[in-house]
């Protein structure tokens, strides 16, 4: 894009910065829906937190109210406080209280194991079980870490109250485990030495991480519970060894709720009931996981949108500066590039086009100026029979600006008597004024009368018929109209007028006969010395000559060359007619002019268009054949005849070529049908004509546009391909070189009335 580089970059940085402001703004409103996505991943995990926090501490409470339940138990209270009696033991009150505590362990999943300690009796008694000896239930309910003598210094001869043993290895029935363990002596207000009785609630460290499920399902982190001590009471996902480094690292505030360490989330959490601290940790890509998808859909969308939008601005910036910068391109051509390093692209357009303007209005009044001359100049051109065609006329009156209201009607003159021979400065003068008045007071007489002038005295004026105007009309309007012009002509400005007319005119092409009719007229006037409307017919005048002016037979030449034979032939009848209406020709000068129109007609003979027609010595047999001594209307009989058939040879030719032609498109169809790009361009580059000459010619000589022609070839070749092809619809409307079957479907119902299905389904009947 080097030399549309300047323009090029205007339009592309608009279109960028138009661009880029909406970016902005979905930039901003992305990094909201991050934070806002953010913070509620956070409230979420910080909810699912509190929420194990408040289900652990009820079930603990519940642990607690247990062992006040127990404290409050009668029985248990009686079993307490009995002294033994040698080896005897209260079975039954001990059988009691196993009834009594069984079903704490169904409304609680962390009373499933706990144990009683009776100091009296020594014995230890659970939901199912008795044991006379805490060796006995030691060896099948241990911790690991604690030897028997241990265990019992640890557990059964203190005194605890709401004590919790932090999390610890466990052998249950031969099966390891981790617990936190529940203590509380009996009764409440044990302080110091052994208590009556002990009960250890034994929580299995799996409960508790059960409650903590939750946040590892959900988001695949971990949790960790410590009491006041900094003890493990519960974990899930981390290793005590990792959870207890996490806690003692300095970069890790205890007092924050929610805060990122490395690459997780941790919430901390601490109970106001019983100081005990509840941390998790959340991994960022899973916290983040729908804030990560909107990212990666915003900037999935935001750069497919810039892309397209750079593409966009990429062709619209083309678009839009390539016609500037041609239209620059013409204007520096023509204008020099004087400016331009002063001012850019724009000002210097805008420079030229204000100058463009201002001459083109000065054009306009130069022209609007110099109208009259042009109407003038072609009004001269008509009377002296310089236009070989009646579309020539049309085209020199449009652009003139002349409006003639029909093809028919008079030339006439008109003159200002009294100045014949003058040619001072002052009768110039005059005679120049003369005329002024003349033709304005036609011109308020008779609307947009076609006038010239001829000479210093004369103006030459072309009437036509008008719709009102009834046989005869014309020429009593005419010479009503003169008769007053004659009267005010006198009577204001003494100026004294001779109108003469020459005959009517049937065709504009004629207006040049019909003006030489005139001139003769007024050389009557002058030589009879009449002052007054002179009609051509009033004018008898003997000649020694025919007419058969040069121009007469160029015209008649280009005529038949065009095979016109209905203007040939008229142009014949009015050279007959002008010699023989008002002139008695001799039998020399009828010799004469017959000679001159068989010399004319074996002039064309001698072209190329007529020697290699099978018709040119026949033709020319009849041309050598004419006898002047023939009556006139014989004569003119045979040259019509003769004229009508040299036409025929032109037109015959005429026909063959466009015959060729269309013979060429057809074949050009028929090889190219298939083409889906075939249009009629290409089918006038094909055969080298214009479109619009092809378009007319193929409709003359077929009576059907090439467009449907076209369609007609292609479902022609459909439906052979229909009744003998396995090829589906679709396949064949490709074939035949339709775009799409939808347009194939339509056009083959079109000129068929039947669908292609259809069609196929009714051959193969």
């Amino acid at each position: 894009m080097p030399k549309y580089s300047k323009i090029f970059r205007k339009f592309l940085i608009s279109y960028l910065i138009i661009l880029i402001i909406p970016s902005i703004a979905g930039y901003v409103s992305y990094r909201t829906s991050i934070s806002v996505t953010q913070s509620i991943s956070i409230e979420n995990s910080v909810t699912q937190l509190q929420r194990s926090q408040e289900i652990l501490e009820r079930r603990m409470v519940e642990v607690e109210g247990f062992t006040r339940q127990l404290a409050l138990n009668p029985d248990l209270n009686k079993l307490m406080n009995e002294k033994k009696n040698g080896n005897e033991v209260n079975v039954y009150g001990i059988w009691s209280m196993l009834k009594q505590v069984t079903p704490f362990s169904q409304t609680n999943d962390f009373l499933q194991n706990y144990f009683i300690y009776l100091n009296n009796y020594d014995v230890i008694f659970t939901q199912g079980s008795a044991y006379f000896r805490p060796e006995h239930y030691y060896q099948n309910f241990r911790y690991t870490g604690l030897t028997l003598e241990e265990w019992k210094a640890e557990v059964l001869d203190k005194t605890h109250r709401s004590e919790i043993m932090p999390l610890s290895s466990f052998m249950s029935n031969s099966k390891q485990t981790s617990v936190i363990t529940y203590m509380q002596s009996l009764p409440l207000d044990s302080f110091s030495g052994s208590s009556p009785a002990t009960v250890a609630v034994i929580i299995d460290a799996e409960n508790i991480s059960n409650l903590l499920a939750g946040l590892e399902d959900r988001y695949g982190g971990w949790a960790h519970i410590s009491d006041a001590q900094g003890n493990t009471v519960g974990l899930r996902g981390i290793s005590e060894a990792d959870a207890k480094r996490l806690s003692s690292d300095a970069k890790l505030a205890q007092d924050k709720t929610s805060q990122f360490y490395n690459d997780d989330l941790v919430i901390t959490i601490h109970s106001e009931k019983n100081g005990w601290t509840y941390r998790a940790g959340v991994p960022r890509q899973v916290l983040m996981e729908n804030a990560n998808q909107i990212k990666h859909i915003t900037w999935l969308v935001t750069g497919a949108a810039l892309l397209l939008g750079l593409l966009a601005g990429l062709l619209l910036s083309y678009r839009n500066s390539a016609p500037i910068h041609r239209l620059l391109g013409v204007m520096k051509e023509h204008f020099g590039k004087d400016g331009i390093a002063d001012k850019n692209e724009y000002d210097f357009l805008q420079g030229n086009i204000s100058n463009m303007i201002t001459s083109n209005r000065q054009l306009e009044n130069e022209l609007k100026r110099q109208l009259p001359l042009v109407r003038d100049g072609f009004l001269k051109r008509l009377i002296a029979g310089e236009f070989q065609t009646s579309e020539e006329i049309s085209a020199a009156a449009a652009q003139a600006g002349v409006s003639l209201a029909s093809t028919e009607g008079y030339v006439g003159i008109l003159q200002v008597n009294g100045y014949s021979g003058m040619d001072s400065v002052e009768i110039l003068n005059e005679l120049y004024a003369a005329r002024l008045i003349l033709k304005q007071a036609l011109s308020e007489l008779v609307h947009e009368l076609p006038m010239t002038d001829l000479g210093s005295d004369r103006i030459v004026m072309i009437w036509t018929t008008m719709e009102e105007d009834s046989d005869g009309g014309l020429k009593q309007r005419m010479s009503h109209t003169l008769e007053k012009l004659a009267h005010i002509a006198y009577a204001e400005y003494k100026i004294s007028i001779t109108a003469a007319f020459g005959e009517g005119f049937q065709a504009v092409i004629d207006a040049s006969h019909s003006y030489e009719q005139a001139k003769q007229t007024l050389e009557y006037a002058e030589f009879a010395s009449k002052q007054s409307i002179l009609w051509f017919s009033d004018s008898s005048l003997e000649t020694a000559t025919y007419y058969y002016p040069l121009d007469i037979e160029q015209r008649l030449i280009s005529t038949i060359r065009a095979g016109d034979p209905d203007e040939a032939g008229r142009m014949v009848l009015s050279v007959m007619e002008k010699n023989t209406e008002n002139h008695q020709l001799s039998p020399e000068m009828k010799q004469q002019l017959v000679g001159e129109l068989k010399g004319t007609l074996l002039k064309l003979l001698d072209q190329k268009a007529f020697m290699e027609s099978e018709l040119q010595h026949t033709l020319k047999n009849q041309i050598i054949g004419i006898q002047p001594s023939n009556a006139i209307g014989v004569i003119q009989d045979e040259i019509i005849e003769i004229v009508n058939a040299l036409c025929g040879v032109i037109n015959s030719k005429k026909n063959h070529a466009h015959i060729q032609t269309v013979e060429e498109i057809k074949r050009f169809i028929a090889e190219a049908y298939s083409d889906s790009e075939l249009t009629l361009y290409r089918i006038a580059e094909k055969v080298e004509r214009p479109e619009k000459y092809i378009s007319q010619l193929f409709k003359e000589v077929t009576d059907i546009n090439v467009s449907d022609y076209l369609e007609m070839i292609r479902i022609e070749q459909a439906s052979f391909l229909l009744r003998t092809d396995a090829c589906t619809v679709d396949e064949i409307a490709a074939r035949v070189g339709y775009n799409s079957s939808h347009s194939f479907r339509r056009a083959f119902k079109r000129v068929m009335g039947i669908a292609p299905s259809s069609y196929r389904q009714s051959v193969n009947i």
